[in-house]
């Protein structure tokens, strides 16, 4: 008998829908991302000239770019934006200038100029040597120096060709010059924009020049801020005995009197691990935390794990474990006197991912842990301290989700 007829005159149809549709799905997958050249034969038609009045021409294929004596910087930038990505490029640069290649920027027309800001990556011949460090154009200056990397500092080659390679992928964005690690900085700010290429202002009548080469790129889609409080009601939140929650106007308004003993918790349905979350708070009076890696314990407290200190003091934006070793990171008063603005709102932002975990007040750093020993999965939770009077406001709470295909 013919037992490979048999099996073909029986075959049912449904099975044939199933092979078809499995070949419709494989035919539809999405294809790996493949590395692109920002340069396009020889024209910088995809680039445009914002800022100063630095020149810039393309020949074969290398761009370059010469000072003019006056003016601010100038930056040649893409008409394109960019979100999560991988980023290389040679460059050659004049010992006496300063440059740099802006990433996840923008601009704002002032004074009929257009002011660059954003994330730079610092391209620096001077003896300081910190090529490869990230600066913050036009906002917080110095994000991620290169002071205790001094490696990376050796690894520039001065009057010759050095290659970057950058990662900007979430909150992540770290660099490497010739080989070498430079950068790692955690910082949620901006999650996409155009790259561009800086000329720094300068007063010098002699033209100095900056040239760069094989600026490839492949893009890695798109990280995205989602809700985890609707503005609406405490849908996704359950409130534990203490204190009172309720919504109004898009904030979450928590509340409680001096007679409460208990510390009232608002804490999330779901469990997180590694997460970027950003929150806006307000405190009129009291001591309040926002919890993460943490579990409801039958205590007076109500909960173990990571508290991100939000009060009136200037501890607000340090690192406090409850149940545990209780101050791990307390900010510098001194510093938290310029970035923390008392009973007025103030956004935070959280970065725990594996065994790190950075916070940020309003844009500024306040705590930082590396390689840390403490728990790594739990719920978010907001904090009323018992025995206080308590009025804290809470609005536009979100995580930053995974990336998208581009």
């Amino acid at each position: 008998m013919n037992r490979s007829f048999l099996f073909k005159s029986v075959r049912p149809p449904i099975y044939i829908g199933i092979l078809t549709l499995f070949g419709m799905m494989y035919a539809g997958a999405a294809k790996p991302q493949q590395w692109v050249s920002l340069i396009q034969g020889n024209s910088l038609e995809n680039w445009e000239i914002k800022g100063g009045r630095a020149q810039y021409k393309l020949e074969n294929g290398v761009v370059i770019a010469t000072t003019v004596a006056g003016g601010p910087n100038t930056f040649l930038c893409t008409k394109k934006h960019y979100g999560d990505f991988k980023l290389e490029l040679d460059f050659l640069v004049d010992s006496e200038m300063n440059s740099g290649v802006q990433i996840r920027s923008h601009s704002l027309k002032k004074q009929h100029e257009e002011r660059v800001f954003g994330y730079q990556v610092e391209i620096d011949p001077k003896e300081r040597a910190w090529s490869g460090g990230i600066y913050d154009e036009g906002r917080r200056g110095w994000i991620n120096n290169l002071k205790d990397n001094p490696a990376a500092g050796k690894a520039f080659l001065q009057d010759e060709w050095n290659h970057f390679r950058i990662e900007a992928i979430g909150d992540s964005i770290r660099t490497w010059i010739n080989g070498v690690p430079a950068a790692d900085l955690v910082d949620s700010m901006t999650q996409e924009g155009f790259i561009g290429l800086q000329v720094h202002g300068t007063s010098q009548t002699d033209p100095m020049e900056v040239k760069w080469k094989n600026i490839r790129i492949l893009e890695l889609g798109h990280h995205t801020w989602k809700p985890l409080f609707n503005g609406l009601n405490l849908s996704g939140w359950k409130a534990l005995p203490g204190g009172t929650w309720t919504v109004k106007d898009g904030r979450i308004i928590g509340k409680s009197t001096p007679s409460e003993k208990r510390h009232g918790l608002l804490l999330s349905n779901q469990s997180y691990d590694d997460f970027t979350v950003r929150f806006k708070f307000k405190v009129n009076k009291g001591d309040s935390g926002f919890y993460f890696r943490s579990d409801p314990v039958a205590h007076s407290v109500g909960i173990k794990g990571f508290q991100v200190e939000v009060d009136t003091s200037y501890e607000t934006g340090g690192l406090y474990e409850t149940g545990g070793r209780t101050w791990v990171v307390k900010p510098d008063e001194k510093n938290a006197k310029k970035i923390y603005r008392q009973g007025e709102w103030n956004e935070m932002s959280l970065s725990a991912h594996g065994r790190r975990v950075v916070v940020h007040l309003n844009g500024r750093k306040t705590a930082e842990l590396k390689n840390d020993p403490g728990r790594i999965k739990g719920h978010f939770a907001l904090q009323l301290h018992g025995g206080q009077e308590m009025d804290v406001e809470y609005k536009e709470i979100e995580l930053l989700k995974a990336a998208t295909t581009p």
